[in-house]
């Protein structure tokens, strides 16, 4: 059986509270539900923080240092830490988890776009708290700010601790972005590319730009690269599972999309990353164990981080 690393991303920074009572906020629930996709069969979780008593997104390194090392202690999936934060956060404050705690990865986002999260508030009419129907509201004037001396400004920092990176690709210039910064050697094989379709503002959900996309990451990377998919919302699983049939390595959690499947909220990351596990199981696949995703990556390990 081949062997597919499955990524989970937790939380993350577009969903809010109103929108599912699944969605992990405070530090507990998201340790709680982040061991649990790790014992599900999850070798990467991707994990942002949130401000515990109104569920905002927060890039206090505090607010991490609540979960991280509960995490750590429970289990051996790769702890990757968010540098895109929220579109709305300068780049600075998305940083600050990931300097002081110098993990395994990180998450960074190839280029400068419109983030469109607005048409997500108008499904909505009751807001359990004040800031969650601006946010994404006004989400139609985000400049999810990106620039190439941010990327490098990343790369060096986070580069000098041994950190590797998901390079969080929305369009096929982000690809190229990427290839400019693996030419001046920042970036160095074995990297780690997360093609991402269905977000308003990046390429979108088709078939035809996921193998676009897959054929241009091919000649500009060659053999030096390991790719995987997320899809956001709807798209999510029957977009991963087009990526596992073409031989890529999957993204889900309830930071992509909150249901299970039409019409069905999900009740828990865990429950998205045992049906990706089944799904993978019946096409001849299993899960990457987390030493096998430390492997095919070049990571660290997890005995060099700072958490």
């Amino acid at each position: 059986m081949s062997k597919v690393i499955i990524s989970c991303a937790v939380t993350g920074a577009i969903h809010t509270p109103t929108m599912s009572k699944a969605l992990p906020i405070t530090p507990e629930e998201i340790a709680e539900q982040s061991i649990a996709a790790a014992e599900a069969g999850a070798a990467i979780l991707h994990l942002h923080a949130r401000i515990p008593e109104t569920g905002e997104p927060s890039g206090d390194p505090d607010i991490f240092a609540r979960f991280l090392p509960v995490i750590r202690q429970r289990v051996d999936s790769i702890i990757n830490i968010t540098t895109g934060g929220a579109p709305s956060m300068p780049v600075a404050e998305r940083l600050r988890a990931a300097i002081r705690f110098s993990p395994e990865m990180c998450s960074l986002n190839m280029g400068t776009m419109n983030f469109g999260i607005f048409p997500a508030a108008r499904r909505i009419t009751e807001w359990k708290h004040g800031w969650e129907e601006p946010y994404l509201l006004n989400s139609d004037d985000f400049i999810f700010r990106n620039t190439f001396r941010d990327i490098a400004y990343i790369l060096e920092a986070l580069g000098e601790g041994g950190t590797k990176f998901e390079h969080e690709c929305y369009d096929i210039g982000h690809l190229y972005t990427l290839a400019h910064f693996l030419d001046r050697g920042l970036v160095k094989p074995p990297f780690f590319v997360q093609m991402i379709f269905g977000v308003l503002g990046g390429i979108g959900p088709d078939l035809d730009n996921l193998l676009f996309m897959k054929r241009t990451a091919d000649r500009l990377f060659g053999d030096s690269y390991q790719w995987s998919v997320l899809a956001a919302g709807r798209h999510q699983m029957p977009f991963v599972t087009q990526a596992a049939l073409l031989g890529g390595n999957v993204r889900v959690g309830l930071e992509d999309s909150l249901f299970i499947e039409r019409g069905r909220l999900a009740v828990s990351n865990a429950e998205q990353v045992t049906k990706i596990v089944r799904i993978l199981a019946e096409m001849g696949h299993e899960p990457a164990s987390a030493a096998d995703a430390r492997a095919m990556l070049g990571l660290k390990g997890g005995d060099r981080v700072a958490i």
